[in-house]
């Protein structure tokens, strides 16, 4: 984790390499695209076989051949009270009990504040007797005792990074190094601060070569893992001095630093390889700030990106959600084959991302990524990913634990900001599975109590063989009302025909504004009258028109947002990570006491029901970041985008902002990086109101 000296500075460089957020969908439309985001549209494709290429080779000891797997406190704890010896003790317990350690989880690590502000007289690290009385060794001893292995933290720095000073490691690698070893610690991680502008080669090296003689003198070695948050680059020159290395700033628990982090990640797999891993920092599954497709989809990116799969949850409080995804076994796997591939883009177009991954026996892992806010088709085929020319191939399910047969295609409708991990093979045995079917959908999801709104559903056999008696249905909440209006069965589809149902779906007069589950599920039999079924999760949107007149934006429902840190704040500033951490609305000394405070990359969306005229607000960088931060705004509606300002910087005054918004059913309000990544951008749309 980044851990910067200050408060407002914690979280720096995690969009450098980011794509906008502006094109992607709102709720409002079903299998239908809006703009390309920007990043989706440049990255570049590659071949899911491409061998890795590094500036240097990996060093030669074996370790970390495959990404490290474990647990980490910082992303759950901070330097909170609550982590200390007993909640290590607890997590080696939890990996034992709940078939972590089974499934590859190996390193339990400390992070930051594990340490007194200062060494003792001889120069050493001293443990916070409060945190862990009885000492690192204990706690390595224990850990080691259930066969896992103790990590580490400290800073290549003279102090780490949090604010109370704790001893870093610069000038005293050899000494650190040597009681890191002493105690049995396995794994350390080495950031990045209070680095007096000593060259980040250099120190890491020193740390390297410390670690090595320690080993040498323990018979300990000891995984060394480079945070230096990717701002050197260390994917050109770090293969030969750690195991891994951070390529982008700190992550946060929310959608849009997921997404931000992800898209700075994947240009760079012919770096990664056995030894020498890229590190897109540490997982968010379980902290409660994304939902559990998104936590899926975080999970799923990660393991086919080859990444270390660190866990960043309190798990003595997690859900069987949580430990349903962080212990799949067969996700898990697609990370830790021992080819060691990071999987590379083939596509990125509209924000549909196909993400392939060469695998030791010659199968490919295949990421279907949705970036947007609406369910897309997304689509890539056998030949595409590197398999070789077969009749057919056995398509495995990897989240639903299920074996299918295609003709070729690989595709899927994926629900919003998911992801359809399969991992396809050409086999010879793929006659013994039924057909994959891809299930679709179309039409309008954005609608009002009381008023139908009309879809029409697909159900397409992609398999070589058919798909016997065919059936499909569509379900809502209780209370909505939803009917056929064609056909839902159909005797037989060949490969490649499709069974389309129109329906009508109508939520009950008097039903609140939200977000609702509607489910499309297929049963159908393979030639051998195996059962199968395909489900399609869906989410329908009831949403109520403005009222009359003018209102403050910070006073009406919205329809979704995305924020890159923390949740965007209505009449505050963006603050930090949490909810309701901000301050005053301000901009370049101007303070207001209404409208939205954000963090690039942000969207806002508002639906306006057709009823609408103009929006409006005073726009510019707040001021609790000091000088930092450059952004630009964007106003949007129905997928255009109908005003804009250039980049603004803390040196501007607000500037005013406004639009012309008759006959649109949705706006959205955006606002972008300026072009330099999203370090502290953090963006005010003050006394912003809306008149319908």
């Amino acid at each position: 984790m980044r851990h910067l000296p200050t408060r407002t500075t914690r979280r720096r460089a995690v969009g450098a390499l980011a794509a906008g957020l502006l094109g992607t969908l709102g709720p409002g439309t079903w299998g239908t695209t809006g703009p390309a985001p920007a990043a989706a549209a440049a990255a570049p494709a590659a071949s899911a076989s491409s061998a890795p290429v590094s500036a240097a080779p990996a060093l030669d000891d074996g370790l970390a051949l495959t990404p490290p797997m474990g647990f980490n406190n910082w992303n759950s704890t901070h330097c909170r009270a609550e982590f200390d010896e007993a909640m290590v003790k607890g997590i080696a317990d939890i990996f034992v009990d709940k078939g972590l350690k089974d499934a590859g989880y190996e390193y339990v690590n400390l992070d930051d504040c594990w340490a007194l502000p200062a060494r003792d007289a001889d120069g050493k690290l001293v443990p916070d007797p409060a945190r862990f009385p009885d000492g690192i060794k204990a706690v390595a001893d224990y850990v080691h005792a259930k066969g896992l292995k103790l990590g580490i933290y400290t800073s290549a720095g003279t102090k780490t990074c949090n604010d109370a000073g704790f001893p870093g490691a610069l000038g005293h690698e050899y000494s650190d190094a040597q009681q890191f070893a002493d105690w049995g610690v396995d794994y350390l991680k080495y950031d990045n601060c209070n680095n007096q502008g000593v060259d980040a080669e250099q120190r890491y090296t020193t740390m390297r070569d410390a670690l090595e003689a320690a080993s040498r003198t323990t018979g300990r070695p000891i995984v060394h893992s480079i945070c230096d948050w990717g701002e050197t680059k260390p994917w050109e020159w770090a293969a030969g001095v750690g195991h891994l290395w951070r390529t982008t700033g700190d992550i946060s628990d929310n959608w849009g630093s997921m997404l931000s982090i992800m898209k700075q990640n994947l240009p760079l797999a012919r770096y990664a390889g056995p030894g020498r891993w890229n590190d897109p920092d540490m997982l968010e599954v379980g902290n409660g700030g994304m939902t559990d497709t998104e936590y899926r989809t975080h999970f799923s990116m990660w393991s086919v990106m080859a990444a270390p799969l660190l866990i960043g949850t309190d798990l003595r409080s997690a859900s069987e959600e949580t430990f349903g995804i962080i212990g799949n076994k067969e996700v898990i796997a697609v990370d830790q084959d021992p080819l060691g591939r990071q999987g590379t883009v083939l596509s990125s177009e509209g924000g549909r991302w196909v993400v392939a991954k060469e695998m030791e026996d010659g199968s490919r892992a295949v990421a279907l990524f949705n970036e947007t806010g609406s369910p897309q088709r997304v689509a890539t085929s056998a030949k595409a990913v590197g398999l070789p020319e077969a009749d057919a191939y056995t398509l495995r399910d990897l989240w639903q634990h299920r074996s299918y047969n295609t003709a070729g295609t690989i595709s899927a409708t994926v629900p919003a900001h998911g992801t359809v991990l399969v991992r396809v093979s050409a086999d010879g045995r793929w006659a013994v599975n039924p057909p994959a079917v891809e299930l679709g959908v179309s039409g309008d999801t954005l609608t009002e109590a009381g008023r139908a709104t009309a879809l029409t559903t697909s159900v397409t056999d992609l398999g070589r063989t058919p798909a016997k008696r065919v059936s499909v249905t569509v379900t809502g909440p209780e209370g909505w009302r939803v009917r056929a209006t064609s056909p839902t069965t159909a005797g037989s589809l060949p490969t490649g025909k499709a069974l389309r149902t129109g329906w009508t779906v109508t939520a009950p007069v008097g039903t609140p504004p939200g977000a609702y589950d509607v489910t499309l599920r297929a049963g159908y039999r393979s030639p051998s009258g195996v059962r199968a079924e395909s489900v399609l999760p869906l989410t329908a949107t009831v949403a109520v028109a403005p009222p009359p007149g003018t209102s403050d934006l910070g006073d009406l429902p919205w329809l979704s947002t995305t924020n890159g840190w923390g949740p965007v704040e209505r009449d505050t500033s963006n603050g930090e990570s949490a909810a309701g951490d901000g301050g005053p609305l301000t901009i370049n000394g101007a303070v207001y006491a209404t409208g939205l405070g954000v963090h690039a990359e942000s969207a806002v969306e508002y639906y306006t029901g057709e009823a609408c005229e103009t929006v409006g607000a005073q726009v510019g960088v707040d001021d609790e970041e000091g000088a930092d931060g450059s952004v630009a705004f964007e106003i949007w509606a129905d997928g255009t985008k109908v005003a804009s300002t250039g980049v603004l910087t803390n040196a501007d005054a607000a500037q005013g902002l406004s639009a012309d918004v008759s006959g649109a059913r949705m706006i959205r309000l955006v606002v972008t990086d300026g072009g330099d990544g999203i370090t502290s951008d953090h963006g005010d749309w003050a006394s912003a109101r809306l008149t319908c």
